[in-house]
Parts: structure tokens; C-alpha cells; sequence
């Protein structure tokens, strides 16, 4: 995940929003859900809800991104969060969790993946075939 940068807003279930930017996504995320700084903004209003990402391949452009999304107005940010994830969906809840395949998938293989913080979004990656239904 260190080869791009990402802007993110996190939320509570108030909808409290926090804008930030990261070149390690799922490490960062899990840092908010575990509130290694008590005293931030974050952890003081249980703001730890990944409900927007965008992937950025510089860390300029993301800051970029950054300050212009915080230049919005409250509604236009709830707009951009709706536009993508209409039920703002936790989009971390399943980091770590099995892939599970869908209809007409097979799965035909598993291997255990890792990154340098042995953080990863799946931990695991399958090699799928493709099936046709009948």
C-alpha cells in the first residue's frame, strides 16, 4: 500500500466527519480504530468509520485533494460520501477477513499474502476460475 497516498474520511455514528491523508491506508485506519493518540480529535469523538478513500500516485496531489475537500462546505462532503457509499458502510469492517467468491466462481487456489507492516485489506489472496452456469 506505500506506493500510493490516499485522502480518506473517517465518521462517527453522528456523522462527525475527519478528512486525513496517509501513504499506508489500512495501517493508518487502524491506528484511529485503536486510538493510539487518547487526546486526538479522533479518539476523543470516536471517529474511526472509513466511509470514502481516493488513491492518489503522489503524495502532492493527495495533500492537494486534502485541503481542497476540508475547503468544502459539510453538505458538499456528506454528498461525496453518499455518492460512493449511500449506506456510509464502515469500507474497513472486512479488512483481514476470507474473500469469499461470488456466483459462478470457483475457487481453485489460496496463498497467504503480506506487505512490509503485515497490514493488508484481504489477507489472502485466491486464484479464482471463472465458471459458467448452466
Amino acid at each position: 500500500m506505500g506506493d500510493y497516498a490516499y485522502v480518506y474520511i473517517l465518521a462517527n455514528g453522528y456523522k462527525k466527519l475527519y478528512i486525513g491523508v496517509t501513504t499506508t491506508l489500512a495501517a493508518r485506519i487502524r491506528q484511529h480504530k485503536d486510538c493510539v493518540n487518547p487526546q486526538s480529535h479522533t479518539a476523543r469523538y470516536n471517529i474511526d468509520q472509513l466511509v470514502h478513500f481516493e488513491i492518489f500516485t503522489t503524495v502532492t496531489a493527495a495533500i492537494a485533494r486534502e485541503k481542497q475537500l476540508k475547503g468544502w462546505l459539510r453538505i458538499r462532503k456528506v454528498e461525496l460520501i453518499i455518492s460512493t457509499n449511500p449506506g456510509w458502510r464502515d469500507l474497513s469492517a472486512d479488512w483481514g477477513q476470507p474473500i469469499l467468491p461470488g456466483p459462478g466462481v470457483e475457487v481453485v487456489g489460496q496463498q497467504r499474502t503480506t506487505t512490509k507492516t503485515g497490514i493488508l485489506p484481504h489477507s489472502a489472496a485466491l486464484r479464482v476460475r471463472m465458471t459458467t452456469e448452466t
